[in-house]
């Protein structure tokens, strides 16, 4: 043992964005009012964990203001047991390297996808709620968070 002090700076991958702003994103046929939408309020994150989940955050919002009011949104994922359907109820990250997704299968199980960053690969798709309730939103509070976590 040593007593020495654990550097506290960051690994040399994690890039120090600083004051960078926001890359716009290359969406094709959309209008710079749907690109200030996606990019309002988003400064790029020193953790690469924490970046991805900020524009998964808003794409997902984005994909929601087109849903019927009897859709939610769900997912495709590759590597989920089963048909790889889930109902998204909320999302989450764990930097500097973990997304994770939560929600519900097919069965109406609860499921959790940990997945790195930077193999993400998710279909989002309209899926019809339970008659039971009305269709979840989960996008504004994904926006909420980001918010709350935004450099400042």
């Amino acid at each position: 043992m040593t007593d020495k002090p654990i550097a506290s700076a960051p690994p040399a991958f994690v890039p120090d964005w600083g004051d960078t702003p926001c890359p716009k994103p290359g969406l094709p046929a959309t209008t710079p009012e749907r690109n200030a939408a996606l990019m309002d309020g988003v400064q790029m994150r020193e953790n690469p964990a924490e970046w991805a989940f900020v524009r998964l955050s808003k794409l997902i919002e984005d994909f929601e203001k087109g849903l019927d009011k009897d859709d939610e949104i769900g997912a495709r994922i590759v590597g989920l047991p089963g048909d790889g359907i889930m109902s998204i109820e909320d999302l989450g990250f764990w930097g500097p390297d973990f997304i994770m997704f939560l929600g519900r299968n097919s069965d109406g199980k609860p499921v959790r996808l940990i997945q790195h960053y930077n193999q993400i690969n998710v279909l989002l798709d309209a899926r019809r709620k339970p008659e039971e309730r009305e269709a979840r939103r989960i996008g504004f509070q994904l926006s909420e968070m980001v918010g709350k976590t935004n450099p400042k």
